[in-house]
């Protein structure tokens, strides 16, 4: 009985063996069968680019993910970053670079110009990025396979507006960015 056993499941095992690949290796490539890339299971990607050159990843508005930021002086120097989200989570270090509905990162940017890449609510911005004068600092979403998320055409992002002054570095207010998802700010 033992040896008839192992005979009914040998050729099991073996279709096994040779359809999993085969069905793994059709889902996983990636390209339709005359070479293009496949449309992607999340949003669209359109030609349009941001300023850094990403594409624009376009969700629906009601399914969008959504930031705010709030930005506040730091009693030891620098400013405190917060972010808040809606449909959105960081997703950890060492995240595939796969397009994961309401999941990315935050890019964070001084005057347009990035400074950090973030995958957490909260980020203490030092003085020497935030010169005396009035700054923009924006928080942008991106996917993890590196697109913009974006709402009609435009990146899902959130301005706030602070003032450094000369001999301290303080607003007496916190600065709250615009409404999210802001979509070009």
């Amino acid at each position: 009985m033992p040896m008839t056993s192992w005979i009914r499941r040998t050729p099991a095992a073996l279709a096994v063996c040779v359809l999993l690949p085969l069905g793994v290796a059709g889902c996983t490539s990636g390209h339709a069968h005359d070479g293009a890339d496949s449309p992607s299971p999340v949003g669209k990607v359109l030609d349009d680019t941001d300023e850094t050159g990403r594409h624009l990843r376009e969700v629906d508005r009601k399914d969008a993910p959504e930031v705010g930021v709030e930005v506040t002086p730091y009693l030891g120097g620098g400013w405190d970053v917060r972010l808040t989200f809606r449909h959105f989570h960081c997703s950890a270090p060492g995240a595939g670079r796969t397009a994961v509905t309401g999941r990315g990162l935050v890019h964070l940017l001084v005057d347009g110009r990035e400074v950090t890449r973030l995958r957490t609510r909260a980020y203490r911005l030092p003085d020497r990025l935030v010169p005396q004068g009035t700054h923009h600092v924006t928080a942008r979403l991106y996917a993890d396979d590196g697109t913009v998320w974006a709402v009609r055409h435009k990146p899902v992002q959130s301005t706030a507006d602070i003032t450094a002054s000369g001999a301290q570095t303080a607003t007496a207010e916190p600065s709250t960015g615009t409404a999210a998802p802001v979509v070009g700010k």
